[in-house]
Protein backbone atom coordinates (compact mmCIF):
# COMPACT_ATOMS: atom_id res chain seq x y z
CA UNK A 1 0.00 0.00 0.00
CA UNK A 2 1.07 3.74 -1.19
CA UNK A 3 1.38 6.42 1.50
CA UNK A 4 1.18 9.95 1.52
CA UNK A 5 4.64 11.55 3.34
CA UNK A 6 3.06 11.76 7.11
CA UNK A 7 2.98 15.74 7.68
CA UNK A 8 6.15 16.07 10.48
CA UNK A 9 6.59 14.06 13.60
CA UNK A 10 3.24 13.32 14.40
CA UNK A 11 2.22 10.44 16.76
CA UNK A 12 -0.79 8.98 18.15
CA UNK A 13 0.84 6.75 20.93
CA UNK A 14 -1.48 4.47 23.24
CA UNK A 15 0.67 3.08 26.01
CA UNK A 16 -0.42 0.11 28.41
CA UNK A 17 -3.77 1.20 28.09
CA UNK A 18 -6.06 -0.26 31.11
CA UNK A 19 -9.96 0.12 31.56
CA UNK A 20 -11.64 -1.69 34.67
CA UNK A 21 -15.27 -2.12 35.13
CA UNK A 22 -16.56 -2.39 38.70
CA UNK A 23 -19.84 -4.73 38.01
CA UNK A 24 -22.12 -4.83 41.15
CA UNK A 25 -25.15 -7.94 41.87
CA UNK A 26 -26.29 -7.73 45.59
CA UNK A 27 -23.43 -7.03 47.47
CA UNK A 28 -20.87 -8.56 45.17
CA UNK A 29 -18.39 -6.42 43.44
CA UNK A 30 -16.65 -7.72 40.67
CA UNK A 31 -13.70 -6.22 38.08
CA UNK A 32 -14.21 -7.03 34.63
CA UNK A 33 -10.81 -6.21 32.77
CA UNK A 34 -12.51 -4.78 29.26
CA UNK A 35 -8.96 -3.80 28.39
CA UNK A 36 -5.27 -4.65 29.93
CA UNK A 37 -2.04 -3.23 28.73
CA UNK A 38 -2.64 -2.42 25.31
CA UNK A 39 0.50 -0.79 23.46
CA UNK A 40 0.77 0.51 19.84
CA UNK A 41 1.73 3.69 18.25
CA UNK A 42 0.07 5.23 15.32
CA UNK A 43 1.30 7.49 12.43
CA UNK A 44 0.00 9.92 9.46
CA UNK A 45 -0.39 7.93 6.26
CA UNK A 46 -0.69 4.39 8.15
CA UNK A 47 -3.44 2.70 9.06
CA UNK A 48 -3.86 -0.38 11.95
CA UNK A 49 -6.53 -2.33 12.08
CA UNK A 50 -8.22 -3.55 15.13
CA UNK A 51 -8.98 -6.41 14.69
CA UNK A 52 -11.63 -8.77 17.21
CA UNK A 53 -14.89 -10.41 17.78
CA UNK A 54 -17.57 -8.86 19.75
CA UNK A 55 -16.45 -8.91 23.44
CA UNK A 56 -13.11 -8.39 22.65
CA UNK A 57 -12.49 -4.67 24.52
CA UNK A 58 -11.68 -3.08 20.74
CA UNK A 59 -14.50 -0.64 21.10
CA UNK A 60 -13.21 0.69 24.48
CA UNK A 61 -10.26 1.49 23.19
CA UNK A 62 -11.31 3.22 20.18
CA UNK A 63 -13.98 5.46 22.93
CA UNK A 64 -10.82 6.04 25.34
CA UNK A 65 -8.58 7.38 22.28
CA UNK A 66 -11.59 9.44 21.30
CA UNK A 67 -11.93 10.81 24.93
CA UNK A 68 -15.62 9.72 24.94
CA UNK A 69 -14.08 7.66 27.88
CA UNK A 70 -11.78 7.60 30.52
CA UNK A 71 -9.09 4.79 30.65
CA UNK A 72 -8.39 2.79 34.03
CA UNK A 73 -4.80 3.23 33.57
CA UNK A 74 -2.07 3.63 30.80
CA UNK A 75 -2.13 6.71 28.76
CA UNK A 76 -3.20 8.28 25.37
CA UNK A 77 -0.77 10.50 23.89
CA UNK A 78 -0.69 12.81 21.06
CA UNK A 79 2.52 14.30 19.87
CA UNK A 80 4.12 13.12 23.11
CA UNK A 81 1.62 14.87 25.19
CA UNK A 82 -0.89 13.23 27.01
CA UNK A 83 -4.66 13.80 25.50
CA UNK A 84 -6.59 15.81 27.48
CA UNK A 85 -9.58 15.18 29.34
CA UNK A 86 -11.59 18.58 29.27
CA UNK A 87 -11.73 22.16 28.11
CA UNK A 88 -9.87 24.16 25.49
CA UNK A 89 -7.31 21.41 25.14
CA UNK A 90 -9.81 18.30 24.98
CA UNK A 91 -11.26 20.83 21.59
CA UNK A 92 -8.06 21.03 20.17
CA UNK A 93 -6.98 16.88 20.37
CA UNK A 94 -10.53 16.47 18.91
CA UNK A 95 -10.04 18.96 16.54
CA UNK A 96 -6.80 16.36 15.16
CA UNK A 97 -8.23 12.74 16.43
CA UNK A 98 -11.80 12.43 15.05
CA UNK A 99 -14.21 9.02 14.72
CA UNK A 100 -16.61 7.46 12.69
CA UNK A 101 -18.86 4.91 14.31
CA UNK A 102 -20.53 2.15 13.61
CA UNK A 103 -23.96 3.32 12.78
CA UNK A 104 -24.17 6.16 10.70
CA UNK A 105 -27.73 6.79 10.84
CA UNK A 106 -27.85 6.99 14.77
CA UNK A 107 -24.47 9.56 14.65
CA UNK A 108 -26.58 11.72 12.61
CA UNK A 109 -28.85 13.92 13.95
CA UNK A 110 -32.23 13.56 12.14
CA UNK A 111 -33.70 16.98 12.10
CA UNK A 112 -30.95 18.96 10.38
CA UNK A 113 -29.44 19.34 7.23
CA UNK A 114 -26.57 17.27 5.65
CA UNK A 115 -25.28 20.81 5.20
CA UNK A 116 -25.39 21.72 9.09
CA UNK A 117 -23.24 18.21 9.88
CA UNK A 118 -20.53 19.38 8.17
CA UNK A 119 -20.65 23.14 9.28
CA UNK A 120 -21.42 22.34 12.71
CA UNK A 121 -17.62 21.21 12.88
CA UNK A 122 -16.27 24.18 10.75
CA UNK A 123 -17.41 26.51 13.00
CA UNK A 124 -16.52 24.99 16.01
CA UNK A 125 -12.80 24.53 15.07
CA UNK A 126 -12.52 27.35 12.59
CA UNK A 127 -14.21 30.48 14.25
CA UNK A 128 -12.02 33.11 11.84
CA UNK A 129 -13.85 31.75 8.93
CA UNK A 130 -16.79 33.59 7.45
CA UNK A 131 -19.97 32.38 6.73
CA UNK A 132 -19.22 31.98 3.08
CA UNK A 133 -16.06 30.01 3.83
CA UNK A 134 -17.47 27.38 5.69
CA UNK A 135 -20.43 26.72 3.10
CA UNK A 136 -18.34 26.59 0.50
CA UNK A 137 -15.60 24.01 2.94
CA UNK A 138 -18.54 21.78 3.34
CA UNK A 139 -18.98 21.63 0.06
CA UNK A 140 -15.32 21.05 -0.57
CA UNK A 141 -15.79 17.76 2.11
CA UNK A 142 -19.28 16.52 0.27
CA UNK A 143 -17.45 16.57 -2.83
CA UNK A 144 -14.37 14.58 -1.37
CA UNK A 145 -16.08 11.33 -0.09
CA UNK A 146 -17.82 11.62 -3.40
CA UNK A 147 -21.33 12.73 -2.75
CA UNK A 148 -21.28 14.48 -5.94
CA UNK A 149 -22.52 17.32 -6.64
CA UNK A 150 -22.70 18.44 -3.50
CA UNK A 151 -25.61 20.45 -4.05
CA UNK A 152 -27.49 17.17 -4.22
CA UNK A 153 -27.12 16.56 -0.70
CA UNK A 154 -26.70 19.46 1.21
CA UNK A 155 -29.97 20.45 2.49
CA UNK A 156 -30.92 16.56 2.68
CA UNK A 157 -31.46 15.03 5.95
CA UNK A 158 -30.09 11.92 6.84
CA UNK A 159 -33.19 9.41 6.47
CA UNK A 160 -33.01 10.65 2.70
CA UNK A 161 -29.86 9.14 2.08
CA UNK A 162 -28.49 5.55 1.99
CA UNK A 163 -26.92 3.47 4.79
CA UNK A 164 -23.39 4.08 2.57
CA UNK A 165 -24.24 8.04 1.89
CA UNK A 166 -24.31 8.62 5.11
CA UNK A 167 -21.44 6.70 6.41
CA UNK A 168 -19.39 9.23 3.48
CA UNK A 169 -21.49 12.55 5.55
CA UNK A 170 -19.68 11.02 9.03
CA UNK A 171 -16.34 10.42 7.17
CA UNK A 172 -16.67 14.04 5.80
CA UNK A 173 -17.62 15.66 9.11
CA UNK A 174 -14.89 13.83 10.71
CA UNK A 175 -12.60 15.71 8.57
CA UNK A 176 -13.67 18.71 8.98
CA UNK A 177 -11.97 19.96 11.96
CA UNK A 178 -8.86 19.30 10.02
CA UNK A 179 -8.06 15.83 11.46
CA UNK A 180 -4.97 13.76 11.43
CA UNK A 181 -6.26 10.63 12.35
CA UNK A 182 -9.58 9.05 12.12
CA UNK A 183 -10.69 6.18 14.60
CA UNK A 184 -13.13 3.91 12.37
CA UNK A 185 -15.12 1.74 14.65
CA UNK A 186 -16.96 -1.13 12.14
CA UNK A 187 -17.50 1.45 9.79
CA UNK A 188 -19.20 -0.84 7.31
CA UNK A 189 -20.17 -3.34 9.53
CA UNK A 190 -24.52 -1.88 9.52
CA UNK A 191 -23.70 -0.90 5.51
CA UNK A 192 -24.97 -3.51 2.92
CA UNK A 193 -22.31 -6.00 1.50
CA UNK A 194 -22.34 -4.44 -2.22
CA UNK A 195 -21.94 -0.96 -1.10
CA UNK A 196 -18.51 -1.91 1.69
CA UNK A 197 -16.25 -1.88 -0.39
CA UNK A 198 -16.87 1.88 -1.58
CA UNK A 199 -16.22 2.81 1.74
CA UNK A 200 -13.24 1.13 2.40
CA UNK A 201 -11.90 2.21 -0.67
CA UNK A 202 -12.70 5.68 0.29
CA UNK A 203 -11.61 5.54 3.73
CA UNK A 204 -7.91 4.25 2.06
CA UNK A 205 -8.21 6.85 -0.50
CA UNK A 206 -8.09 9.67 2.11
CA UNK A 207 -5.65 8.18 4.29
CA UNK A 208 -3.15 7.94 1.09
CA UNK A 209 -4.26 11.09 -0.54
CA UNK A 210 -4.84 13.39 3.32
CA UNK A 211 -2.05 11.25 5.02
CA UNK A 212 -4.52 10.43 7.50
CA UNK A 213 -3.54 7.83 10.40
CA UNK A 214 -6.63 5.57 10.53
CA UNK A 215 -7.49 2.96 13.29
CA UNK A 216 -9.30 0.62 11.42
CA UNK A 217 -11.56 -1.57 14.13
CA UNK A 218 -13.40 -4.45 12.64
CA UNK A 219 -14.15 -8.34 13.25
CA UNK A 220 -13.27 -8.59 9.65
CA UNK A 221 -9.82 -10.02 9.10
CA UNK A 222 -10.46 -10.21 5.42
CA UNK A 223 -10.73 -6.59 5.06
CA UNK A 224 -7.73 -6.03 7.38
CA UNK A 225 -5.50 -7.74 5.34
CA UNK A 226 -6.34 -5.64 2.60
CA UNK A 227 -6.39 -2.13 4.05
CA UNK A 228 -3.99 -1.97 6.81
CA UNK A 229 -0.17 -2.08 7.26
CA UNK A 230 -0.48 -3.68 10.60
CA UNK A 231 -2.75 -6.04 12.02
CA UNK A 232 -3.38 -6.18 15.85
CA UNK A 233 -5.56 -9.35 17.43
CA UNK A 234 -7.32 -8.59 20.47
CA UNK A 235 -8.65 -11.20 22.32
CA UNK A 236 -10.11 -10.41 25.80
CA UNK A 237 -9.05 -7.34 26.31
CA UNK A 238 -5.32 -7.85 25.40
CA UNK A 239 -3.26 -7.95 21.68
CA UNK A 240 -2.45 -11.53 21.53
CA UNK A 241 -0.86 -11.17 17.63
CA UNK A 242 0.06 -8.29 15.61
CA UNK A 243 2.02 -7.92 12.65
CA UNK A 244 1.74 -7.28 9.09
CA UNK A 245 -1.15 -8.61 7.30
CA UNK A 246 0.18 -11.69 5.22
CA UNK A 247 1.96 -12.53 8.19
CA UNK A 248 -0.53 -12.63 10.35
CA UNK A 249 -3.24 -13.81 7.47
CA UNK A 250 -0.97 -16.94 6.15
CA UNK A 251 1.29 -17.70 9.32
CA UNK A 252 -1.20 -17.15 12.54
CA UNK A 253 0.64 -18.07 15.73
CA UNK A 254 -2.20 -17.35 18.04
CA UNK A 255 -5.11 -20.08 18.35
CA UNK A 256 -7.34 -17.37 18.78
CA UNK A 257 -6.42 -15.60 15.42
CA UNK A 258 -6.77 -19.21 13.43
CA UNK A 259 -10.17 -19.36 15.13
CA UNK A 260 -10.91 -15.80 13.84
CA UNK A 261 -9.92 -17.11 10.36
CA UNK A 262 -11.52 -20.33 10.70
CA UNK A 263 -14.50 -18.66 11.47
CA UNK A 264 -14.78 -16.42 8.38
CA UNK A 265 -15.09 -18.96 6.00
CA UNK A 266 -17.90 -21.11 8.37
CA UNK A 267 -20.79 -18.78 9.67
CA UNK A 268 -21.65 -21.79 12.58
CA UNK A 269 -18.42 -21.43 13.60
CA UNK A 270 -18.58 -17.59 13.87
CA UNK A 271 -21.77 -17.78 15.67
CA UNK A 272 -19.99 -20.36 18.16
CA UNK A 273 -17.42 -18.26 18.87
CA UNK A 274 -19.66 -15.18 19.74
CA UNK A 275 -21.01 -17.28 22.27
CA UNK A 276 -18.44 -18.09 23.80
CA UNK A 277 -16.69 -14.61 24.12
CA UNK A 278 -20.02 -13.25 25.42
CA UNK A 279 -19.80 -16.53 27.92
CA UNK A 280 -16.51 -15.14 29.06
CA UNK A 281 -18.51 -11.63 30.35
CA UNK A 282 -15.91 -9.16 28.24
CA UNK A 283 -17.92 -6.05 27.08
CA UNK A 284 -16.56 -3.71 24.09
Amino acid sequence: MSHAKPHGPSTLEVRNLKRDYTLRSGFKRNVLHAVSDVSFTLEPGRTIALVGESGSGKSTVARIISRLENATGGQVLLDGAPAPTRGRALERYRSKVQMVFQDPFASLNPFHTILHHVERPLRIHHPHLSSKQIKERAYELLERVQLTPASRYADRRPHELSGGQRQRVAIARALAPGATYIVADEPVSMLDVSIRLGVLNLLAELQRSEGLGVLYITHDLATARHFSDEIMVMYRGKIVERGEPDSVILNPQHEYTRTLLEAAADPDRLGQLRAEVRAEGITT
